[in-house]
């Protein structure tokens, strides 16, 4: 169930603010393809169709390879992610799910073994950024177009 409106017509200001998060994260020193599959990934818990659509596109273009992309939801099972992606993905399934335990202690170690305080906080940005965006479009019903 869904409102089924159009969120940029009804109030633009919402739309731009929350671009202007993602300006932030797109200039962050988060790897382009990893904040692609972390945007797939919390996209695949959220159940958003349009983001799954945009960013799957969109890691293609970043020169992700299929493999990858396609494996994403099962991280944990596959070789193909570094231990850096893997901290990464392990980071989005928490803080997208936080009501089922928050971060414990173990994950922010790992963290810390790849990425700076800077990047963690860069991380989280991006992850509450796609959050936000899942939300506002699985609420307002937006669907990819067919191309």
């Amino acid at each position: 169930m869904a409102i089924h409106l159009n969120h940029l017509q009804a109030d633009p200001t919402a739309y731009k603010t929350l671009l202007g998060v993602a300006s932030y994260v797109g200039a962050s020193e988060i790897d382009q393809k990893l904040r692609h599959l972390m945007d797939i990934r919390a996209s695949q818990i959220n159940g958003c169709a349009f983001c799954l659509d945009m960013h799957i596109r969109e890691a293609r273009e970043a020169g992700d390879t299929p493999q990858r992309i396609d494996t994403v939801a099962a991280w944990r099972d596959t070789p193909f992610y570094t231990p850096a992606e893997r901290a990464a993905l392990a980071l989005t399934e928490r803080v997208t799910r936080i009501s089922e335990g928050g971060v414990p202690d173990e994950l922010a170690a790992e963290l810390r073994e790849h990425f700076s305080d800077k990047q963690i906080v860069q991380l989280l940005m991006a992850i509450v950024n796609i959050n936000a965006w899942n939300r506002l479009s699985v609420s307002t019903g937006l669907q990819p177009t067919a191309r």
